[in-house]
């Protein structure tokens, strides 16, 4: 069996549901929906540091990552904000994930890591964009010099 074949489309299928369940933390956190911040029903307060700015970053560069715009830039950022909340938030409780609550930010943090790594997949933006403008450097020809005589 030839899997080459599925690379683009499982590579999206993974980037748009890392995209959703980040942006549901985002949504959760911000807007107080979906269980609220940490499942107490409630938003958390305008600019609250660090987990209102962490939610804003999970909405807006998740919602980039599902539709694959900026991909691996948004991704990048995405897997920074999970490794600082690992490390900063987490990591003070205990060295392993289990032990400390932090297997969600891992597993993001490593999870945007491989999309950064091996791209948006086939249906994305991001490949769209380069499709057009690959094809319009095809189609372009410049006219043939004519001679002097």
């Amino acid at each position: 069996m030839k899997t080459d074949q599925f690379r683009g489309p499982v590579l999206s299928l993974f980037r748009i549901v890392m995209g959703l369940l980040f942006v549901c933390h985002g949504v959760a956190t911000i807007f107080g929906v979906l269980g609220g911040n940490r499942g107490t029903g409630q938003a958390l307060a305008f600019g609250t540091w660090p987990g209102w700015w962490a939610a804003a970053i999970q909405l807006v560069f998740g919602t980039l990552v599902i539709v694959g715009l900026l991909t691996r830039v948004s991704a990048l950022l995405c897997s920074g904000s999970m490794a600082y909340a690992y490390f900063v938030v987490h990591a003070p409780q205990g060295l392993f994930p289990i032990l400390n609550g932090g297997e969600a930010a891992a597993m993001f943090c490593w999870s945007f890591f491989l999309i950064v790594i091996f791209g948006p997949g086939a249906w994305a933006l991001d490949t769209l964009i380069h499709r057009m403008r690959h094809q319009e450097t095809e189609t372009y020809a410049p006219a043939p010099a004519q001679a002097q005589a």
